[in-house]
Formats: structure tokens, C-alpha cells, sequence
């Protein structure tokens, strides 16, 4: 018999819980028997004293198994269920095209994505932004959408890792987020309920980063493919940067039109199309659907061109309630803000840095983003042809384009735009997209 206290006691004394005491404190956390109190004692006690790796692994695992867990074998998919993960940023619109491209070259893919929060953006914010696409289909929907088309993107339902809700929502309050144990536990247990054979972690470095610093977001990385393999799933990370929008627009209409232009061929934004191709490959290699990275940027490549990626977008968008032909007609269907103003660059010389999160946050003040989890989303508004780092830029010239509901909004975010970018007399060294990939 345990009681929850002795087991904050053992963990402020900096001692190591066995997986029976972690497996019991996790049960008490969806249903109230632990209390919000020992919650809040437990996740201090593990913010000074951390957390081993197998008790990491046992964290994760009570926590996933604090609700539905999925189960694809019942279906013999003709290929392995894999997913991707990214720890967020601004203008990350990767899933959208990763999900089809994977689908195309064989893989199956039960995304189950979350909403943007501070300044980043949320996958199912950007989907939101359809008309009809239903982000919450009923558990049936998902599995058959799964199985026809090869991958659904939706949100978390109720049923998945509860326990990881109450106890995220508890941390958020009582300033204990920032503990590399404890946010390992809470991507993994979501990812891991929804059955995945692999799972790659795309891990972001930079201004714009969720970690402060390389450092940390390297600590992530390794802690998370430990965990992920320790709990059963074969996993890896990459660490990609994240020093300016990862493409040239940044909101939710703006980017699901990036993520069209992709898929069809109309336009491939270089660093966006590097960091979504290093994503697949990994995906197919850690799952056996390649042999090498060059043979999975070969069929990546081949599904692209073949519009066999197009394809399955445009399938799982129609499958999923959304308009039937978005890819040939996407004005007819994605919100448009009614106004659209250029920010004239103040100086002249090179786009030397961006704050990253200060466009993030732009795109927030215009409506696009959340200050707080219930906060409503104008979809129509955000950022749109941003400069790169490296770029040349004379006076009056457009960094980029701001599309807002009100002009007050407009000449805000214009402002903030021009704060985010610091332009230099020099040219800067081009930062890479890929900085490291992590294996077991």
C-alpha cells in the first residue's frame, strides 16, 4: 500500500521511485485521488531532484497508460504506423505535408497534434482553418481514415493520456515546466497512446526554440529517444533550427497555402523543404520502409513529383469533411484577411537575426495565435513573404507582409515586425536547418 505523500517525501529526499510507486502515483492523477496539492509537491520535488531514465520510462509509460492506448494490429496495415513529433515554432507547417508524403511511400500516420500556445503555432489550428475538416472525428473515422488514406491528422481526445492533462495544467500554474523528465514524459505518453511502431522527435534550437538553449534542447533530444526506445518504440531525434520562421509565412490560412503550394509543386521554400525531407527520411529509415537515407530521399522525392503526396492531402481532407477539390480551388475555401499591408524596412544591409518569438507573437497580437487555451483564432490573419537571414535589403523595402482585421492591428504588428528583424552592415554566415540527429 502506498501512500501518495511517502512517495513526495522519497522524491524531495532526492531518492529514486520504483515503477510500482510511480505507476500508482500516476493512477491517483486523472480520476483526483492524488491530490492537486501532492501534484504540485511531486513535479517541484522532480523540478530540483530530476528524475532517472527508467523512472522517465515509467513515468511515461503509467502515464500513457492512463487512458486509451490505440491499436493498429486489429487492421494488418500492410505498413508500420510512425509519426513525427515537433516541440513547436513559428511557420512549422512540416506535419502537413510530412503526414501525405509518408502515407505516399507506404507508411501510416495517426497524427494526433495539438494547438498553438504562446508564439508558436498549432498543427490543428492550421487545419481549423479548412472549412468542414473535422479535427475531432469520432474514434471510428480516424481508424478507417488511417487505413484508406494512410494518415489522419486530428486533436488529442479525452480518451488519450488524461493523466498527462491534469498534470500539464498543474505544472503550467506552479512553475515547474521547465524540467527536461517531466516534459520527455508529456510529449511521449501522448505519442506513444496512439500506437506507434516509430516515432521521430523534431527537436527546435534557436530564438524561437521551445528550450532556452542549444544545450537544453540537445537534453531533450537525447532524453526523449531514451525514453521512447526504453518504452518500446524505436525512436529518433533531429535537431533543427529554428533562428527565423521555418517558411515565409507564419498564422494558419497563410501556412495551409505554403503547405498546398508544397504538395502541388508551385512553389518549395528551400529551408522548409530540407527540414520536411530530413524529417520523412529519418521516419522511413527508422521504420523500414527505406534502407538509407539516400533511398528514402529518393521515394520522398518520386511521391512528391507523382503529386502521389497531393494526392493523399487532398483524400484525407475530403475523408475528414473538408472541401473536395482545396487543392485546385484553395480561395474559394481559406479565410482571407481584408487587409494586407507590406512592413517597409527602417535600414539598409543584410537581415542579420530575427526574434523569432517576437514574430510568433506577432501573429498572436493579430489574433492568430493563443494567449490563454480558450482563447478564439482568426485564422485569416498572420505573415506572409518574410526575408530570409542572409537576404540583402535597401530602405522602404518589404520584409514581409502583414495580413490583419483592423488597421490599428495592422500598424501594430508592422512594428513588431520591424523589432523582430536586426539588419547588419555584414553579410552573416548562413546558420544550418540540421544540426544533429540523434539515434538509440
Amino acid at each position: 500500500m502506498f501512500l501518495p505523500q511517502e512517495i513526495v517525501r522519497k522524491k524531495r529526499d532526492g531518492g529514486t521511485l520504483s515503477k510500482e510507486e510511480i505507476q500508482f502515483f500516476v493512477r491517483g492523477i486523472p480520476n483526483g485521488e492524488t491530490t492537486e496539492g501532492q501534484i504540485a509537491a511531486l513535479a517541484m520535488a522532480v523540478y530540483f531532484n530530476d528524475m532517472s531514465m527508467d523512472e522517465r520510462v515509467a513515468f511515461t509509460l503509467a502515464m500513457r497508460d492512463s487512458g486509451q492506448v490505440m491499436e493498429w494490429k486489429s487492421l494488418n496495415l500492410p505498413g508500420p504506423v510512425v509519426d513525427k513529433h515537433s516541440t513547436g515554432g513559428v511557420g512549422d507547417v512540416v506535419s502537413l505535408m510530412l503526414g501525405p508524403m509518408i502515407a505516399a511511400c507506404g507508411g501510416y500516420v495517426p497524427m494526433i497534434s495539438g494547438r498553438g500556445l504562446g508564439h508558436t503555432g498549432g498543427t490543428l489550428d492550421k487545419f481549423d482553418s479548412i472549412p468542414g475538416y473535422s479535427t475531432v472525428p469520432d474514434p471510428e473515422l480516424f481508424k478507417k481514415v488511417v487505413k484508406d488514406v494512410g494518415v489522419a491528422i486530428i486533436g488529442q481526445t479525452a480518451q488519450l493520456a488524461p493523466a498527462d492533462k491534469r498534470f500539464y495544467s498543474i505544472r503550467d500554474t506552479t512553475a515547474t515546466v521547465e524540467s527536461v523528465a517531466m516534459i520527455t514524459g508529456s510529449i511521449l505518453s501522448k505519442k506513444l497512446a496512439a500506437g506507434l511502431d516509430a516515432l521521430v522527435m523534431d527537436v527546435k534550437a534557436g530564438s524561437g526554440a521551445f528550450m532556452p538553449t542549444y544545450e537544453k534542447s540537445v537534453e531533450l533530444a537525447e532524453s526523449i529517444v531514451q525514453v521512447g526506445n526504453g518504452a518500446g518504440t524505436k525512436t529518433s531525434a533531429i535537431l533543427t533550427g529554428m533562428n527565423e520562421s521555418l517558411c515565409p509565412a507564419a498564422g494558419n490560412a497563410v501556412e495551409v497555402r505554403v503547405a498546398i503550394d508544397y504538395l502541388t509543386g508551385k512553389s518549395r521554400p528551400a529551408r522548409l523543404h530540407e527540414v520536411t525531407m530530413a524529417l520523412c527520411a529519418e521516419m522511413l529509415v527508422i521504420s523500414g520502409l527505406a534502407a538509407s537515407t539516400e533511398e528514402a530521399l529518393a521515394k520522398l522525392q518520386r511521391a512528391l513529383d507523382s503529386g502521389e503526396a497531393a494526392e493523399r492531402f487532398a483524400r484525407m481532407v475530403s475523408a475528414l469533411g473538408g472541401p473536395a477539390d482545396l487543392m485546385e480551388n484553395p480561395d474559394a475555401h481559406l479565410a482571407r484577411a481584408p487587409i494586407v499591408v507590406p512592413v517597409p524596412a527602417l535600414d539598409a544591409g543584410y537581415a542579420a537575426s530575427t526574434d523569432c518569438r517576437g514574430l510568433g507573437l506577432a501573429v498572436v497580437g493579430l489574433g492568430g495565435g493563443r494567449i490563454r487555451p480558450q482563447d478564439p483564432i482568426d485564422f485569416a490573419v498572420g505573415l506572409t513573404d518574410l526575408v530570409e537571414l542572409g537576404d540583402r535589403i535597401e530602405v522602404g523595402q518589404a520584409l514581409g507582409l502583414v495580413h490583419a482585421r483592423t488597421q490599428e492591428a495592422a500598424e501594430r504588428a508592422v512594428r513588431e515586425v520591424q523589432a523582430a528583424y536586426r539588419i547588419a552592415a555584414e553579410q552573416a554566415a548562413a546558420q544550418p536547418m540540421i544540426y544533429k540527429t540523434i539515434r538509440p
